[in-house]
This record gives structure tokens, C-alpha cells and sequence, in this order.
């Protein structure tokens, strides 16, 4: 039996998720360690701050939660509702997560070029050893991971969006126009 493409859809939401979990974890670690800094540490020369970059990538994977979650519920069960039901709307929401994984992931990368302000990371290879060190690296790689999979799915619902001409159709993709609640019952492409 070939794999559907639903399937495929309903994985990489629960594989965001995932990541989104692991982030949320990373950035809460990153943000406990920033605002409790003991006045011996020589981060910051001990004093309290936070990276901007890191609130904005909590943001992120909290909003990613609650999407990945309905949108993953809504494909698996064929739900559909009044609101953000079709792919149109599903689209518009992938862009708009793209964005924010695209710019957290990227200022976070840039913040360790040296001259950077917002964060000071600056590189962080040679300063595995210490452990708020090794948790920005994989801070920064599982936003990156979490934008590939929001890019792989927008790529992917516009794809069959484009080639089914379902724009407009309920987003779990496997529609009947007979059988759906929220939309006018005439047959599409009947000849008679």
C-alpha cells in the first residue's frame, strides 16, 4: 500500500511538535540560566539579562505547539471546522510560522558573528566544554530542524494544493463535496 500523502503531512506535524517541545525546553534552560546568573560567573560579568533572540523562539514554539497539534488532529481525523479549514488557510498559517522559525533561527545564527550585539554569542566551537555553551548549539540546531519541517510542509501543501486545484477545499484533503457541512452540496465536474 503506498504512502499517502496525509500521512506524510499528519508525521511532519507530530516530528514539529517534537521539536517544538525539545526548543521550548532549550529556551526555557537558555532563559533560566540568562536571568539567574550567579555574580561569580563570567558571563555577562555575572549580571542578570536575556537574549531577545531566545523569548522570540518561546513565542515560536508555543504558537508552533497549539498549530501542530490542531492542524495534525484536524488532517488525521478529516475534521473540519467553520474557521481555518481549508488549504488556503493552512498556507497562509505555515508562511506566517516559516517567518518566525526563518528570523529566530537566523538572528540566533547571526548573534554569533562577532560584532553582533543583541546576544554576544559569538562562536560557539570552542567553548563545548561549558554547558550553556553545548545548550545554544542545540538550541540553534533544532531551530533550524524546526524550520526545515515548516518548510517541507508549506512546500508540501502548496504542491497538493496547486496540483488538486484545493484551494479552497477542507485541508485534511480527502473530501467529499457531498458530504462536507460547510460548503454548497453541487457536484463539481458532473456532466449531466
Amino acid at each position: 500500500m503506498p504512502l499517502s500523502i496525509h500521512i506524510i503531512r499528519v508525521f511532519l506535524y507530530c516530528l514539529l511538535f517534537v521539536f517544538s517541545v525539545i526548543l521550548l525546553a532549550l529556551c526555557a534552560t537558555r532563559l533560566h540560566y540568562t536571568t539567574h546568573l550567579d555574580p561569580d560567573d563570567p558571563l555577562n560579568y555575572g549580571v542578570n539579562f536575556y537574549d531577545p533572540i531566545v523569548a522570540e523562539l518561546t513565542a515560536t514554539t508555543v504558537i508552533t505547539l497549539f498549530w501542530s497539534t490542531f492542524i495534525a488532529r484536524t488532517i488525521y481525523g478529516r475534521y473540519e471546522h467553520r474557521f481555518l479549514n481549508t488549504f488556503m488557510e493552512e498556507i497562509i498559517g505555515l508562511f506566517i510560522l516559516f517567518l518566525l522559525w526563518l528570523v529566530g533561527a537566523a538572528i540566533a545564527t547571526a548573534s554569533r558573528s562577532p560584532g553582533v550585539d543583541p546576544t554576544k554569542w559569538g562562536k560557539l566551537m570552542w567553548c563545548q566544554h561549558y554547558w550553556a555553551c553545548r545548550i545554544l548549539t542545540t538550541l540553534l540546531a533544532f531551530a533550524w530542524l524546526g524550520w526545515l519541517v515548516v518548510f517541507a510542509l508549506l512546500v508540501i501543501s502548496c504542491l497538493f494544493a496547486f496540483a488538486n486545484r484545493s484551494w479552497r477545499e477542507p485541508l485534511h484533503g480527502r473530501w467529499d463535496p457531498r458530504a462536507t457541512r460547510y460548503r454548497d452540496s453541487q457536484m463539481r465536474g458532473v456532466g449531466v
